[in-house]
């Protein structure tokens, strides 16, 4: 089994530091990819640090990876040495229950073998994520990367692009429609430039007035401060979807009331802590508090080939890998514009 170089945590909120991990040899279904490029979500600073209490160490965070095709196995059909490609959440489920069945890998029922801080198929192996020179996948969980978006661009989609990009099809968006998109962060960010070429008009809801104009540059209608208190009268019944994604807890009572009849507020970001829902303004309007994760491997393809249709990329901050610890820190204070990506060639 070849050794990998990496960058791992080895105990919760411990520095991440270089460190050996071992791939497996690509079986005949699988892609070797030579990773290139990282994100760095704000679920990785969750789990490195163990605020969620899943975690599991030593762990190799990054599931926003593309790279290159270096190598494939003997049946594999759907790439060659070459191509361009990433790699997303997870890296394999059961395939045989009715989520998986229905291309819907991220809700399957036995549970998706997450791209790292999870078990191989095997139920031994652990999982090591893109924080590494390589990745050995099967093909079937492989994404095809658009040539018109750069490779470092695209790392961010395979999930801040997929997570918000999901629930705008499944609650069926389209021109005309009225989207709230709460927070202007990495998921945000992605969410109001999806919004605006599915033809909806976007308004982005943020406490800081510093991110008006990127709002405006992104795509957004309308911009409303929501330290000031006369946008939950301005905007009552306003939209047809609100998107938060928050990672910090925030009191969403507030913004139910913006919501028209049947409409939904969404949940996308992961806050760490309970929060409180007062159901009047649900009751009343039979609106609808729902939460939607990634998506699956049909779905986030055809994200893909959407963003690579409308020419759209995350806005980056490229990084070598040796400055992951201060970008982790920088993520946390809301520092950056709008997504962390490190260079893997930094990885020596």
């Amino acid at each position: 089994m070849p050794t990998v170089n990496a960058y791992a945590v080895s105990k919760a909120k411990e520095p991440l530091k270089p460190f050996q991990i071992t791939r497996r040899e690509p079986g005949p279904h699988d892609v070797l990819i030579e990773i290139q490029y990282c994100g760095i979500c704000h679920s990785d600073v969750h789990q490195a640090r163990d605020e969620w209490g899943v975690s599991t160490f030593p762990m190799v965070p990054g599931h926003e990876i593309t790279g290159i095709v270096k190598a494939i196995g003997s049946s594999v059909k759907r790439y060659k040495v070459g191509d361009r490609v990433g790699v997303g959440c997870f890296i394999d489920s059961c395939r045989v229950c009715e989520p998986c069945q229905q291309g819907l890998q991220q809700y399957c029922e036995k549970g998706m073998n997450q791209t790292y801080n999870s078990k191989e198929k095997d139920g031994k192996t652990p999982t090591y994520g893109g924080y590494s020179k390589n990745i050995v996948v099967d093909e079937n969980y492989v994404l095809r990367i658009p040539d018109n978006i750069p490779l470092d661009k695209a790392a961010p989609l395979l999930c801040a692009g997929i997570t918000t990009y999901s629930p705008l099809r499944h609650w069926k968006i389209k021109p005309g429609s009225k989207v709230g998109v709460l927070g202007l962060g990495g998921l945000g960010h992605m969410a109001v430039k999806l919004a605006n070429a599915l033809g909806a008009e976007v308004t982005v809801l943020s406490h800081s007035e510093k991110k008006k104009d990127d709002a405006f540059r992104l795509g957004a209608k309308n911009f409303v401060n929501t330290s000031t208190n006369d946008f939950q009268e301005k905007y009552a019944n306003y939209f047809d979807l609100i998107i938060n994604t928050a990672s910090a807890n925030i009191d969403l009572n507030t913004y139910l009331t913006l919501l028209k009849l049947d409409a939904a507020l969404v949940e996308v970001g992961a806050p760490e802590h309970p929060t409180t829902i007062y159901f009047f303004p649900l009751i009343f309007r039979r609106r609808h508090l729902a939460g939607s994760l990634i998506g699956g491997i049909p779905e986030t393809q055809e994200m893909l080939d959407f963003c690579g249709k409308h020419n759209l990329a995350s806005d980056i901050e490229k990084i070598s890998i040796d400055k992951v610890n201060e970008a982790y820190d920088r993520l946390v204070k809301g520092d950056v514009r709008y997504r962390f990506v490190i260079d893997m060639s930094t990885l020596k």
